[in-house]
């Protein structure tokens, strides 16, 4: 099939191809429930070597960087205690860490997960991460817009291949708290 968004010309329903995926995203495609069907979930092939967002957009298309997410690791600290969590904002936007994320976790900083830290607590490869398999017990803060976008091209666990499902699907990931503000121009 034909991906909804993107030049990508074939498509699967990420369920038919759990061996593409990271082990920890495909656990969660295998057990998804919801109001979105996992066969909604698609996975598209993509190079890994035009993985980030600029050369992969230009590449598959421009009009993905407003149909498109990042899913970017944080850790938040108040005293001793350290709070990972991931942002998911559109590509176009920025996460407001200071602000949003900081007041939503309760922290006195915040700042972006150490790659070691981030692909070893996800079980992902950097520059893939999505938030579709990540720990139950993680909160996974969701812009508001991302959630109103029809369909959304995000990570897959790797940098080869992305998935594609629709945006209010991110809403119903465990831990997920959709938020207005969360990414910023």
């Amino acid at each position: 099939m034909r991906a909804p968004i993107g030049d990508f010309d074939h498509a699967l329903p990420a369920p038919e191809c759990l061996d593409q995926l990271t082990e920890p995203v495909a656990a969660a495609v295998r057990a998804w429930q919801g109001v979105v069907p996992a066969d909604r979930i698609l996975y598209v092939d993509t190079d890994p070597a035009i993985a980030d967002t600029a050369v992969f957009t230009e590449h598959y298309g421009p009009q993905l960087l407003d149909e498109s997410a990042n899913c970017v690791i944080v850790a938040g600290k108040r005293g001793e205690t350290t709070t990972l969590a991931a942002c998911v904002v559109r590509s176009a936007t920025k996460i407001d860490v200071n602000g949003v994320v900081r007041r939503h976790l309760g922290s006195r900083k915040v700042r972006f997960a150490a790659m070691d830290t981030a692909i070893g607590e996800t079980g992902m490869e950097y520059g893939g991460i999505t938030p579709i398999g990540l720990p139950a017990d993680w909160p996974v803060l969701v812009d508001a817009t991302v959630v109103d976008t029809e369909w959304v091209l995000v990570g897959s666990g790797r940098r080869r291949g992305k998935l594609i499902l629709p945006g209010k699907a991110f809403a119903e990931l465990p831990g997920a708290v959709v938020l207005e503000g969360l990414g910023v121009a």
